[in-house]
C-alpha cells in the first residue's frame, strides 16, 4: 500500500497510540513539508485547552498553505480538515504501543508541548481526562466506529483514502515513502480487506 505521490495536503487520525506523530514526522521528513501536531496547539502550558474559536484560527492559519501533515482528532476543527490516512488499529496493539511510549515519557521527563509531561501518578488513573493510558482504551472503539462511518459515506468522495488496520501495514506504508520519493518502485493498493485506499 501507498500514499499517494503527488499527497501534499494530508491528515493522520487513529487513536492515541495508534502511530500517528510517528507517521507524520516520517511523511514531512521525506516530503520536506511541515507537520502541525494538533495536541500541540490545542493543549497550552499546564494541560490547558484552547477554546473552540482560538483552536479554529490556529488550524486556519495553515490551511490555506499549498504543502502540509496534520494528526490529531478533534472535533472542533473537522470541518477545516480531511482524511486521507485512517489509522485503525486493534486494540491491544495500540494499547501496548502507549503503554511503552507513556512510561518512557514519564522515565525519561519528556517535555511533549509548551512544558506539559506526562506523569508516573496519572499513568494508572481510571480518569480518561488524566490518564492519556485510560484515554486510549475508552476512545478506541469509537475512534473504529467514527472511521467505518466516515469510509462508508465520505464527505467528500473524490478524496483519496487510506485505511490502515494492522501494524504489518502501517510498517509497508513508512517504508514505502522513501520508496516513492526517491523514484523507486512502489506497490500497488490493496483490495478491500481490511487495509485500502480508496478514490482517485
Amino acid at each position: 500500500m501507498q500514499l499517494p505521490s503527488d499527497a501534499r495536503r494530508v491528515i493522520i487520525r487513529g487513536t492515541s497510540g495508534s502511530g500517528k506523530t510517528t507517521l507524520a514526522r516520517r511523511i514531512a521528513a521525506t516530503r520536506a513539508i511541515p507537520h502541525h501536531e494538533l495536541d500541540g496547539i490545542f493543549h497550552q502550558a499546564g494541560w490547558t485547552p484552547l477554546d473552540d474559536e482560538a483552536f479554529r484560527t490556529a488550524v486556519a492559519a495553515f490551511m490555506d498553505d499549498e504543502h502540509w501533515v496534520v494528526c490529531g482528532n478533534y472535533r472542533q476543527v473537522a470541518p477545516l480538515l480531511f482524511e486521507r490516512v485512517l489509522l485503525d488499529l486493534p486494540r491491544r496493539r495500540v494499547m501496548s504501543r502507549v503503554l511503552r511510549r507513556s512510561l518512557r515519557r514519564a522515565v525519561l521527563s519528556q517535555e511533549l508541548w509548551n512544558g506539559n509531561k506526562e506523569r508516573f501518578r496519572n499513568l494508572l488513573r481510571t480518569d480518561p481526562e488524566v490518564s492519556i493510558i485510560a484515554w486510549a482504551w475508552t476512545t478506541h472503539a469509537q475512534r473504529h466506529v467514527e472511521m467505518s462511518e466516515f469510509l462508508a459515506d465520505p464527505s467528500r468522495p473524490e478524496l483519496r483514502l487510506v485505511h490502515v488496520t494492522t501494524a504489518a501495514r502501517l510498517r509497508r506504508l513508512s517504508d514505502g515513502l522513501a520508496r516513492t520519493d526517491s523514484g523507486g518502485a512502489t506497490t500497488e493498493p490493496l483490495p478491500r480487506d481490511g487495509s485500502q485506499q480508496h478514490g482517485s
